[in-house]
């Protein structure tokens, strides 16, 4: 009996996270509720609507007020902030193996207001930690450059970002120093975000490229950044960090596997973008509305001081793939990308709407004889609120392309000569059609469909290496819920 009931528990527990709010009693919010209803609160509104509000439905936290305890830690210039982020993903076509996984991510925050608790203008302290459960359908199944979700990471707990930032000048200035997870504020796509797969987030180039992946979830890496506001609509954010996470070669998450290994000997990495912003809504709810659509545009680059191995050549000047290789590969010092990011409203049904179309576009190079990305695009679109009553909905569809760098292509290539019949690679591929539901302010529900061209650029199915894993059918189902 007892064995029954834990194998029900192994079969069922991946949709506990979805059933919890449906055994609390929720039901969706219906379509032709008032906003007020439907609408999460802004960030820093929360602890206010989560204390004022005794309707479940209302609240912008599942648990409101926490018996008090919100309200006396923002007494104290102190927010706490939890969140569980869970999902399920299954692949129908393709890969190496076809079924199903269960992932999820538990993220604790605290931050801290210096002028409040401790009478220091301007400064704030952070801290956040994971509990990362379940497993990776993109490691298990799929072989993809670009994984099917950002969510997905070895399980354990973790650290993640612990910093202190310090603002001057009236806010012109601020500079942040600590452990930081660049995904936070480099590379950022407003309307990307909506979407599940990785590349969306922290894009495919530097995820392949950097040692570990850089320092973007589930890492972070010590470092400084400094951001300065010249004018008005224009961000300038730099920064210098160390330049591997993982701290060391082989599996990054299990050389630096609770996020604890503080170090500044692993080469640096440098990091610098230019925003400007047009059209942006007023900070002063009583300020003349902005004319125009707003949009925001970024350049930036990044350059990492490590050596990074050759994809072709060996360090005698042979081939790889050439059985009389010394198997240990050239190298290069210093890598380096360049990368543009685009963020634009392109309609709204009027001013005070939140029907609008909002466009994304995405994209970077590095250098093809280091990498094994050589080049990394996506673009997309999104509808916000597609229906009537559903204002804070968002329907989306998006493209990722990752162009394989042309040593990794020749070593391919040189593969084949060695095994007749060896695929040759060149781009992965992938769609991504989505639909985010919210439905309380607290709880999200999103479903998505994605399709997977040429996985990895063509790599070879383990079972028959004469022929490249099959193009991937994957479809999720995620679940938000704060708390």
């Amino acid at each position: 009996m007892q064995k029954n009931i834990k194998r029900r528990l192994r079969e069922h527990g991946a949709w506990l996270p979805f059933a919890l709010p449906l055994a609390l009693g929720m039901v969706p919010i219906a379509q032709g509720q008032s906003q007020e209803l439907a609408a999460p609160a802004p960030a820093g509104a929360r602890d206010q609507v989560s204390t004022e509000s005794t309707d479940i439905r209302n609240r912008a936290n599942l648990f409101g007020d926490m018996g008090g305890l919100r309200s006396w830690l923002g007494n104290r210039g102190a927010t706490l902030g939890l969140q569980e982020t869970s999902e399920t993903l299954r692949n129908f076509s393709g890969g190496t193996r076809r079924g199903g996984a269960y992932d999820g991510q538990t993220q604790l925050t605290i931050g801290v207001d210096t002028e409040k608790a401790f009478g220091l203008p301007g400064g704030t302290f952070n801290v956040s930690a994971l509990q990362i459960h379940g497993a990776s359908l993109s490691a298990r199944n799929l072989q993809v450059l670009q994984s099917a979700s950002g969510e997905e990471a070895r399980a354990g707990t973790r650290l993640w970002e612990l910093w202190y930032q310090q603002a001057m000048l009236d806010g012109k200035f601020d500079v942040k120093v600590g452990k930081q997870s660049l995904d936070q504020e480099f590379m950022v796509s407003q309307y990307a975000a909506t979407f599940m797969n990785a590349t969306f987030g922290w894009p495919v180039l530097p995820s392949a490229d950097l040692p570990a992946g850089g320092p973007a979830y589930p890492f972070a890496s010590l470092g400084m950044r400094l951001r300065a506001k010249p004018a008005d609509g224009i961000t300038v954010l730099g920064g210098v960090f160390d330049g591997n996470p993982a701290h060391g070669s082989g599996d990054p998450q299990q050389l630096n596997a609770h996020g604890t290994r503080f170090t500044m000997h692993d080469g640096a990495l440098f990091i610098g973008e230019v925003q400007y912003a047009i059209s942006q809504p007023a900070a002063d709810a009583s300020s003349a509305p902005s004319q125009g659509l707003p949009g925001t545009y970024k350049l930036g680059f990044w350059y990492n001081t490590n050596r990074f191995a050759d994809p072709y050549y060996d360090n005698t000047g042979l081939s790889l793939a050439n059985p009389a290789s010394t198997g240990t590969a050239a190298t290069h010092r210093g890598d380096y990308s360049l990368y543009a990011v685009a963020d634009q409203m392109v309609w709204r049904s009027s001013e005070d709407s939140a029907r609008a179309v909002g466009v994304f576009a995405r994209v970077m190079g590095a250098p093809g004889d280091r990498n094994p990305v050589a080049f990394g695009l996506n673009a997309g679109v999104t509808l916000t609120s597609p229906f009537k009553g559903r204002d804070h909905d968002v329907a989306g569809l998006a493209v990722g392309y990752a162009h394989i760098g042309s040593r990794a292509q020749s070593l391919a290539s040189s593969q084949a000569f060695y095994t007749p019949g060896y695929p040759s690679r060149s781009a992965e591929t992938v769609v991504e059609a989505t639909y985010q539901y919210q439905v309380t302010p607290w709880w999200q529900l999103q479903a998505d469909l994605q399709y997977v061209f040429r996985p990895s650029g063509g790599i070879p199915d383990p079972v028959n290496p004469s022929q490249r894993i099959g193009n991937e059918a994957v479809v999720g189902l995620r679940t938000v819920i704060t708390f």
